[in-house]
């Protein structure tokens, strides 16, 4: 039974597959109305979320099936054994969408092989962002072939794991301006698997590092665990203040595009922290295309709810 988890087990030629068919279905939504009809999505969220809940609930309507949303917080998951629980739960259901704390909840469900199961953004991996990212750069660089260099700016993390893993798939070269991993996201056999292809390089020079590429891509550097009610708590105050003096050169802006890269596209995957990460001359840039990457989202996990399905 397939995954969608790490995208390590994923070819090259399955995810072009893939992405593909998120191209057809988002040009005719009409013919796929009934590729998923009477069948059940289980969304499992271990913490918050904007844009996954809208697009997988969405994304099951469009396809003639049915979404149900399950709060970890809200259900008996903090009573018993999580094994016992999720095999429960995925009697009810024929795929299971996971936004979890930790991979390794998500293996475990994906470990029964009850019902296809989907990282929607774990501490290591976000393959459904990775997917609409490639989707996006797509429609923007007018075909995968002309995608030749991306950079991520700023922490790596779940989100830059997926998308250099995708990118090297592809045969798309990735630059890291990085100086920092989130601990937590390390995954040591992806990483040995995107640098072994020969298209992963690192840099603290942001001329060099954007030099002719077609995309350059950030996210938060804060963990939402951080906050709480909008404030940072105060266990995690040193940390905080730690990377906004760490991080603060490798804000994404509109006149470091503009004076480094003019013709690359601006990418983040949302939720945006102005002011943080990327500033709000980038986020509203004539070459900003953050708002599709969102878009894109829906389109994108359509096609792994339907090919998924079709393979498992």
């Amino acid at each position: 039974m397939r995954h969608f988890i790490s995208l390590k087990d994923y070819s090259a030629e399955e995810l072009k597959e893939i992405l593909d068919l998120a191209i057809e279905i988002k040009a005719d939504q009409d013919k796929y109305a009934e590729a998923l009809k009477q069948k059940t999505l289980i969304m499992l969220f271990q913490k918050s979320s904007t844009r996954t809940r809208l697009s997988f609930e969405e994304g099951m309507t469009q396809l003639g099936g049915h979404a149900i949303f399950l709060d970890q917080k809200t259900s008996q998951f903090a009573l018993t054994d999580f094994g016992d629980e999720i095999q429960a739960v995925m009697r009810f259901c024929d795929m299971l969408m996971f936004r979890a704390m930790k991979a390794e909840d998500v293996e475990k469900a994906a470990s029964f092989d009850r019902v296809p199961v989907i990282d929607a953004c774990s501490e290591k991996y976000h393959p459904c962002q990775a997917l609409s990212d490639l989707l996006t750069m797509v429609e923007n660089a007018g075909g995968l072939e002309n995608i030749k260099k991306v950079a991520w700016l700023g922490i790596e993390n779940n989100v830059s794991n997926t998308l250099k893993l995708m990118c090297a798939k592809l045969g798309i070269e990735t630059v890291l301006l990085t100086p920092k991993v989130n601990e937590p996201s390390i995954d040591e056999e992806l990483n040995k698997m995107a640098e072994d292809t020969g298209l992963i390089s690192k840099t603290d020079n942001i001329e060099e590092g954007l030099k002719d590429v077609d995309f350059v891509h950030t996210d938060t550097w804060m963990d939402m665990e951080f906050f709480e009610d909008g404030k940072v708590k105060p266990g995690f105050k040193e940390e905080y203040d730690t990377r906004i003096e760490m991080f603060k050169p490798y804000q994404l802006t509109g006149e470091m595009v503009d004076k480094y890269a003019p013709n690359a596209k601006i990418m983040h995957c949302m939720p945006c922290h102005i002011g943080y990460e990327i500033s709000r001359s980038a986020m509203d840039h004539k070459n900003a295309v953050i708002i599709d990457q969102a878009e894109n989202r829906l389109h994108a996990q359509k096609a792994i709810l339907v090919w998924l399905y079709k393979n498992k």
